[in-house]
C-alpha cells in the first residue's frame, strides 16, 4: 500500500505531464498519489481527470516558499538550501473548487519570480559564456503559458541543453564542465559518458544545479508570501499547510544537493514555531532521510499533534514513484 503525495509534473519541473504522472503512479503500484508543483496548481484538473479514468483516488496541492519574518525562525536556515529565512511549505488536500482561488493568489508571486529568473539568466550567461534568452530558451521548457511554475531547475535545464549543443555528450562534456570549475566524481563521469541515455540533459542539469545555482542565486523577496498569510489562506480554503522537513543532508538521493546542515540542530524550535503560527501538518520524503531522522521527526509530530503526509519529490526519470 504505497503512496506518494508529492509528485512534481511539467507544471513545475518533471519529465511527467499530470496524465503521465498518474499513469506512472499506477504502473508502479501506488494506491493513491498527489500532485504538488512549485508555485502552481494548474496541472490539478488534468491530474484529477486522468485519475478518474483509472478509478484511482488522488489528492491535489502545490508547493511554495514562505517568508518566516515575524516568527521565531526569522533569519534562520530551515529547509531551503539557497536562502535563510524562507521555508518550503506544501498546501495539501486542496478542495477541487479552490483551484482558481490558489491560482489567482499566486499570480503576483509568479510574476515576481519571472523577474528574478531573468536576472539569474544574465548571471548564467556571464558565468558560463553562453547566450541564453529567458523567453526563447527557458519559458518553452515550462507550462508558464498555463500558469505553471518556473524554477531554478528550468534555468539549469536550459543551460544543459545549450551546453550539449555547444560541445556534445560524453568526454567533451566532461572536459567542458571541468573547464568551468566543476570537480566531478567517478560516478558522475560514468553518468555523463552514457551518451545513449534518453534523458541525458536531466542528469546534466542535476550536476549543474549543485554547482551553479549557489553562484547565480538571487534571494527571493517579493515572491514569498508571509507564513501568517499562508496559514490564513489555507484555513479559508480548508487545505493543509505543511512544513516540508528536509533534515541535514548527507549523500543526496537526487544528486543535486550538497552535504549541508539544515534544521536538525533546532528541530524542536521548528515545531514550536509551527505550533505558535497555526501550522498543523508536516510532510517528509522518506528516502532522503535516515531511520534515526525519521524516528525523531515522527515522534515530534506525535508530540505536537501534527498530521503527517509522506511523498517523494519526483524530478527526474531515474526516480521511482
Amino acid at each position: 500500500q504505497y503512496i506518494n503525495n508529492h509528485i512534481h509534473t511539467t507544471y513545475s519541473f518533471s519529465p511527467y505531464s499530470p496524465t503521465a504522472a498518474v499513469y506512472a503512479a499506477r504502473m508502479e503500484g501506488l494506491c493513491t498519489a498527489g500532485i504538488i508543483d512549485h508555485d502552481s496548481i494548474s496541472g490539478a484538473r488534468e491530474f484529477l481527470e486522468a485519475a478518474k479514468m483509472i478509478d484511482m483516488p488522488v489528492t491535489i496541492g502545490m508547493e511554495c516558499r514562505v517568508s518566516m519574518d515575524g516568527t521565531r525562525l526569522e533569519g534562520r536556515r530551515t529547509n531551503n538550501p539557497d536562502q535563510v529565512g524562507v521555508s518550503y511549505m506544501t498546501i495539501q488536500s486542496v478542495p477541487h473548487d479552490k483551484i482558481n482561488t490558489l491560482t489567482e493568489f499566486f499570480k503576483p508571486y509568479q510574476a515576481a519570480r519571472h523577474a528574478r529568473n531573468r536576472k539569474m539568466i544574465a548571471r548564467i550567461n556571464e558565468l558560463c559564456g553562453v547566450s541564453l534568452d529567458y523567453d526563447r530558451d527557458v519559458l518553452p521548457l515550462s507550462e508558464a503559458a498555463d500558469n505553471g511554475g518556473v524554477t531554478e531547475r528550468h534555468l539549469m535545464y536550459a543551460l544543459a541543453i545549450e551546453l550539449v549543443k555547444q560541445v556534445g555528450k560524453g568526454q567533451p562534456m566532461i572536459d567542458k564542465l571541468t573547464s568551468l570549475g566543476m570537480n566531478l566524481s567517478e560516478k558522475q563521469k560514468t553518468m555523463l559518458l552514457d551518451t545513449e541515455y534518453p534523458f541525458y540533459e536531466y542528469d546534466l542539469l542535476g550536476l549543474l544545479k549543485g554547482t551553479f545555482v549557489p553562484k547565480i542565486f538571487i534571494d527571493a523577496t517579493t515572491e514569498c508570501p508571509n507564513l501568517k498569510d499562508m496559514v490564513k489562506l489555507c484555513n479559508e480554503i480548508d487545505a493543509f499547510l505543511c512544513y516540508a522537513y528536509l533534515g541535514d543532508v548527507g549523500d543526496s538521493v537526487t544528486g543535486d544537493k550538497k552535504a549541508q546542515k539544515f534544521e536538525d540542530d533546532y528541530l524542536d524550535d521548528v515545531f514550536e514555531c509551527l505550533k505558535e503560527e497555526g501550522v498543523k501538518a508536516v510532510t517528509y520524503m522518506p528516502t532522503r532521510n535516515t531511520p534515526a531522522q525519521l524516528e525523531r521527526l515522527r515522534g515530534l509530530c506525535d508530540s505536537y499533534g501534527m498530521f503527517q503526509i509522506s511523498g517523494e519529490d519526483i524530478n527526474t526519470p531515474r526516480q521511482s514513484f
